[in-house]
Protein backbone atom coordinates (compact mmCIF):
# COMPACT_ATOMS: atom_id res chain seq x y z
CA UNK A 1 0.00 0.00 0.00
CA UNK A 2 1.01 3.55 -0.99
CA UNK A 3 0.16 6.89 0.86
CA UNK A 4 -3.15 7.99 1.16
CA UNK A 5 -4.21 4.50 0.14
CA UNK A 6 -8.06 4.00 0.38
CA UNK A 7 -8.96 0.67 2.07
CA UNK A 8 -11.82 -1.60 2.12
CA UNK A 9 -12.47 -3.69 5.09
CA UNK A 10 -14.98 -6.65 5.78
CA UNK A 11 -16.20 -7.06 9.42
CA UNK A 12 -18.16 -9.83 11.66
CA UNK A 13 -19.61 -9.19 14.87
CA UNK A 14 -22.09 -11.03 17.17
CA UNK A 15 -24.28 -8.16 18.11
CA UNK A 16 -25.59 -9.42 21.69
CA UNK A 17 -23.08 -6.76 23.41
CA UNK A 18 -23.57 -3.83 21.34
CA UNK A 19 -26.17 -0.96 21.07
CA UNK A 20 -25.80 -1.20 17.21
CA UNK A 21 -23.00 -0.54 14.78
CA UNK A 22 -23.15 2.81 14.10
CA UNK A 23 -21.38 5.04 16.85
CA UNK A 24 -23.48 6.81 19.31
CA UNK A 25 -23.33 9.03 22.77
CA UNK A 26 -23.15 7.00 25.93
CA UNK A 27 -23.19 3.59 24.58
CA UNK A 28 -21.05 1.39 23.26
CA UNK A 29 -21.23 0.12 19.64
CA UNK A 30 -19.36 -1.79 17.15
CA UNK A 31 -18.06 1.19 15.35
CA UNK A 32 -16.91 2.58 18.27
CA UNK A 33 -14.40 -0.18 18.91
CA UNK A 34 -13.45 -0.25 15.58
CA UNK A 35 -12.55 3.71 15.40
CA UNK A 36 -10.53 3.16 18.67
CA UNK A 37 -8.86 0.24 16.82
CA UNK A 38 -7.65 1.84 13.64
CA UNK A 39 -6.53 4.64 16.24
CA UNK A 40 -4.42 2.13 18.33
CA UNK A 41 -3.16 0.41 15.06
CA UNK A 42 -1.90 3.67 13.97
CA UNK A 43 -3.91 3.13 10.93
CA UNK A 44 -6.11 6.26 10.86
CA UNK A 45 -5.56 9.52 13.03
CA UNK A 46 -8.75 11.15 12.22
CA UNK A 47 -12.06 9.75 11.27
CA UNK A 48 -13.26 12.57 8.70
CA UNK A 49 -10.11 12.86 7.40
CA UNK A 50 -9.92 9.75 6.64
CA UNK A 51 -13.43 9.73 5.04
CA UNK A 52 -14.52 7.07 6.64
CA UNK A 53 -17.81 5.55 5.72
CA UNK A 54 -19.59 2.18 5.96
CA UNK A 55 -22.28 -0.16 4.10
CA UNK A 56 -24.75 -0.69 6.25
CA UNK A 57 -26.28 0.29 10.07
CA UNK A 58 -27.00 -2.63 12.04
CA UNK A 59 -29.71 -2.76 14.78
CA UNK A 60 -28.87 -3.12 18.75
CA UNK A 61 -27.80 -6.80 18.68
CA UNK A 62 -28.16 -7.69 15.03
CA UNK A 63 -24.95 -9.81 13.82
CA UNK A 64 -22.96 -9.36 10.47
CA UNK A 65 -20.50 -11.92 8.45
CA UNK A 66 -19.87 -9.58 5.87
CA UNK A 67 -20.06 -5.77 7.34
CA UNK A 68 -18.38 -3.63 4.78
CA UNK A 69 -16.31 -0.51 5.92
CA UNK A 70 -13.89 2.20 4.22
CA UNK A 71 -10.92 4.77 4.99
CA UNK A 72 -7.91 6.31 3.64
CA UNK A 73 -4.94 5.31 5.25
CA UNK A 74 -0.77 6.37 4.70
CA UNK A 75 0.46 3.70 6.62
CA UNK A 76 1.33 0.47 4.71
CA UNK A 77 0.70 -2.70 6.51
CA UNK A 78 0.62 -5.11 3.65
CA UNK A 79 -1.90 -8.51 4.02
CA UNK A 80 -0.87 -7.87 7.99
CA UNK A 81 -3.40 -5.14 7.95
CA UNK A 82 -6.61 -7.80 9.39
CA UNK A 83 -4.30 -9.14 12.19
CA UNK A 84 -3.02 -5.81 13.14
CA UNK A 85 -6.67 -4.26 13.77
CA UNK A 86 -7.45 -7.35 15.16
CA UNK A 87 -5.20 -6.97 17.87
CA UNK A 88 -7.01 -4.23 19.21
CA UNK A 89 -10.50 -5.06 18.51
CA UNK A 90 -12.89 -7.59 21.54
CA UNK A 91 -13.47 -10.59 20.87
CA UNK A 92 -16.77 -10.38 19.17
CA UNK A 93 -15.26 -8.39 16.25
CA UNK A 94 -12.94 -9.64 13.75
CA UNK A 95 -11.84 -7.76 10.55
CA UNK A 96 -11.19 -10.78 8.28
CA UNK A 97 -10.40 -9.26 4.58
CA UNK A 98 -9.54 -6.22 3.31
CA UNK A 99 -8.73 -4.63 -0.43
CA UNK A 100 -7.46 -1.27 -2.14
CA UNK A 101 -9.96 -0.19 -3.48
CA UNK A 102 -10.45 3.65 -6.12
CA UNK A 103 -10.27 6.67 -3.97
CA UNK A 104 -14.01 8.03 -4.89
CA UNK A 105 -15.01 4.39 -3.36
CA UNK A 106 -18.35 4.54 -1.09
CA UNK A 107 -19.50 1.14 0.59
CA UNK A 108 -22.57 2.56 1.21
CA UNK A 109 -23.27 4.04 -2.24
CA UNK A 110 -21.52 1.47 -4.45
CA UNK A 111 -22.86 -1.40 -2.88
CA UNK A 112 -24.72 -3.25 -5.67
CA UNK A 113 -26.26 -6.47 -3.43
CA UNK A 114 -26.98 -6.52 0.21
CA UNK A 115 -27.54 -10.64 1.75
CA UNK A 116 -29.51 -10.98 5.32
CA UNK A 117 -29.97 -13.93 6.88
CA UNK A 118 -32.85 -14.41 9.46
CA UNK A 119 -32.77 -17.85 11.88
CA UNK A 120 -36.40 -18.53 13.30
CA UNK A 121 -36.76 -21.00 15.56
CA UNK A 122 -39.12 -23.82 13.92
CA UNK A 123 -42.39 -24.04 16.09
CA UNK A 124 -43.95 -26.97 14.07
CA UNK A 125 -44.68 -23.89 10.63
CA UNK A 126 -46.43 -24.57 7.22
CA UNK A 127 -42.54 -24.40 5.44
CA UNK A 128 -44.49 -24.83 2.14
CA UNK A 129 -46.99 -22.38 2.95
CA UNK A 130 -44.02 -19.58 3.97
CA UNK A 131 -41.75 -20.69 0.37
CA UNK A 132 -44.98 -20.02 -1.35
CA UNK A 133 -45.78 -17.16 0.12
CA UNK A 134 -42.41 -15.85 -0.05
CA UNK A 135 -42.39 -15.26 -3.34
CA UNK A 136 -44.72 -12.57 -3.14
CA UNK A 137 -42.22 -10.12 -1.74
CA UNK A 138 -40.02 -10.38 -4.65
CA UNK A 139 -40.15 -7.26 -7.49
CA UNK A 140 -40.13 -4.39 -6.56
CA UNK A 141 -43.08 -3.25 -4.05
CA UNK A 142 -43.56 -0.01 -2.02
CA UNK A 143 -42.61 -1.81 1.24
CA UNK A 144 -44.54 1.25 3.77
CA UNK A 145 -46.52 -1.09 5.65
CA UNK A 146 -42.37 -3.09 6.66
CA UNK A 147 -40.53 -0.23 7.85
CA UNK A 148 -41.18 2.71 10.04
CA UNK A 149 -39.20 5.49 7.88
CA UNK A 150 -41.43 8.44 5.56
CA UNK A 151 -41.57 8.55 2.39
CA UNK A 152 -38.51 6.13 -0.33
CA UNK A 153 -40.06 3.31 0.95
CA UNK A 154 -40.34 1.91 -2.65
CA UNK A 155 -37.83 -1.24 -2.84
CA UNK A 156 -36.76 -3.99 -5.29
CA UNK A 157 -36.06 -7.80 -3.79
CA UNK A 158 -34.04 -10.18 -5.93
CA UNK A 159 -34.44 -13.02 -4.06
CA UNK A 160 -36.02 -15.01 -0.91
CA UNK A 161 -34.78 -18.23 -0.35
CA UNK A 162 -36.04 -20.23 2.30
CA UNK A 163 -34.49 -23.86 4.05
CA UNK A 164 -34.56 -26.00 7.05
CA UNK A 165 -31.28 -26.36 9.43
CA UNK A 166 -31.82 -28.33 11.99
CA UNK A 167 -34.64 -26.97 14.38
CA UNK A 168 -34.12 -23.64 12.41
CA UNK A 169 -35.71 -21.96 9.54
CA UNK A 170 -33.35 -19.90 7.43
CA UNK A 171 -34.51 -16.79 5.35
CA UNK A 172 -32.14 -15.34 2.64
CA UNK A 173 -33.04 -12.05 1.47
CA UNK A 174 -31.35 -10.00 -0.86
CA UNK A 175 -31.70 -6.69 -2.22
CA UNK A 176 -29.69 -4.04 -3.94
CA UNK A 177 -30.86 -1.81 -0.76
CA UNK A 178 -33.38 -2.43 2.24
CA UNK A 179 -35.37 0.22 4.43
CA UNK A 180 -34.75 0.21 8.41
CA UNK A 181 -36.20 -2.96 10.03
CA UNK A 182 -37.57 -4.08 7.09
CA UNK A 183 -35.93 -7.74 6.58
CA UNK A 184 -37.27 -8.33 10.19
CA UNK A 185 -40.82 -7.49 9.52
CA UNK A 186 -40.64 -9.61 6.58
CA UNK A 187 -39.38 -12.50 8.33
CA UNK A 188 -42.54 -11.76 10.74
CA UNK A 189 -44.87 -11.53 8.23
CA UNK A 190 -43.63 -14.93 6.98
CA UNK A 191 -43.69 -16.45 10.57
CA UNK A 192 -47.57 -15.23 10.85
CA UNK A 193 -47.92 -16.97 7.23
CA UNK A 194 -46.20 -20.23 8.72
CA UNK A 195 -48.04 -20.80 11.90
CA UNK A 196 -51.39 -20.36 10.26
CA UNK A 197 -52.01 -16.68 11.82
CA UNK A 198 -52.51 -15.03 8.38
CA UNK A 199 -52.89 -15.73 4.66
CA UNK A 200 -51.32 -14.35 1.42
CA UNK A 201 -54.31 -12.49 0.48
CA UNK A 202 -53.18 -10.66 3.78
CA UNK A 203 -49.80 -10.58 2.62
CA UNK A 204 -50.72 -9.18 -0.38
CA UNK A 205 -52.74 -6.35 0.97
CA UNK A 206 -49.61 -5.50 3.22
CA UNK A 207 -47.64 -4.80 -0.07
CA UNK A 208 -50.54 -2.92 -1.43
CA UNK A 209 -50.47 0.27 1.35
CA UNK A 210 -52.24 2.71 -0.49
CA UNK A 211 -55.12 0.77 0.05
CA UNK A 212 -54.25 -0.80 3.10
CA UNK A 213 -52.32 0.79 5.57
CA UNK A 214 -51.11 -1.85 8.76
CA UNK A 215 -47.68 -2.21 10.33
CA UNK A 216 -46.35 -5.38 12.03
CA UNK A 217 -43.86 -5.69 14.67
CA UNK A 218 -40.00 -6.63 13.66
CA UNK A 219 -38.66 -9.93 14.45
CA UNK A 220 -36.37 -9.98 17.25
CA UNK A 221 -32.53 -8.57 16.41
CA UNK A 222 -30.80 -11.79 17.67
CA UNK A 223 -32.01 -13.89 14.25
CA UNK A 224 -30.75 -11.58 12.01
CA UNK A 225 -27.31 -11.31 10.30
CA UNK A 226 -25.78 -9.24 7.49
CA UNK A 227 -24.49 -11.60 5.20
CA UNK A 228 -22.54 -9.96 2.23
CA UNK A 229 -22.21 -6.66 0.80
CA UNK A 230 -20.96 -7.20 -3.08
CA UNK A 231 -19.20 -4.61 -5.48
CA UNK A 232 -17.91 -4.74 -9.07
CA UNK A 233 -14.41 -5.31 -8.97
CA UNK A 234 -13.18 -5.64 -5.84
CA UNK A 235 -10.36 -8.28 -4.88
CA UNK A 236 -10.80 -9.04 -1.45
CA UNK A 237 -7.86 -10.14 0.16
CA UNK A 238 -9.13 -12.99 3.29
CA UNK A 239 -6.59 -13.58 6.15
CA UNK A 240 -7.77 -17.39 6.64
CA UNK A 241 -6.65 -17.04 10.56
CA UNK A 242 -9.30 -14.31 11.25
CA UNK A 243 -11.44 -16.33 9.31
CA UNK A 244 -11.27 -19.24 10.48
CA UNK A 245 -11.35 -17.41 14.76
CA UNK A 246 -14.75 -15.75 12.99
CA UNK A 247 -16.31 -18.76 12.03
CA UNK A 248 -15.46 -20.68 15.54
CA UNK A 249 -16.98 -18.08 17.65
CA UNK A 250 -19.74 -17.95 15.35
CA UNK A 251 -20.08 -21.89 15.90
CA UNK A 252 -19.74 -21.68 19.55
CA UNK A 253 -22.61 -19.29 19.70
CA UNK A 254 -25.07 -21.54 17.95
CA UNK A 255 -23.76 -24.68 20.54
CA UNK A 256 -24.06 -22.53 23.57
CA UNK A 257 -27.51 -21.77 22.53
CA UNK A 258 -28.89 -24.88 21.52
CA UNK A 259 -27.48 -26.04 24.84
CA UNK A 260 -29.27 -23.63 26.67
CA UNK A 261 -32.40 -24.11 24.95
CA UNK A 262 -32.32 -28.22 26.35
CA UNK A 263 -31.23 -27.29 29.38
CA UNK A 264 -34.65 -24.50 30.10
CA UNK A 265 -36.16 -27.87 28.36
CA UNK A 266 -35.67 -30.31 30.53
CA UNK A 267 -36.97 -28.24 33.55
CA UNK A 268 -40.54 -27.67 31.70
Amino acid sequence: MTASTRIALKLAYTGDRYHGFQIQPNVCTVEYEVFSSLKKSGIVNDIREARYSRAARTDRGVHAAGQVIAFDTGTGFGDSLTRIINSNLPDDIWAWAHAEVPDDFDPRRDAIRREYRYFLYNRGYDLTLMRESSHLFTGTHDFSNFTKEKGGTIRTIDKIDIHERNNLIVIDITAPSFLWNMVRRIAAALEEIGCRNRNQNWLLDMLNPARHRQGIKPAPAYGLVLRNVVFEGIEWIEDEYSKRRMEKAFMDAMVWHATMKEVLYSGL
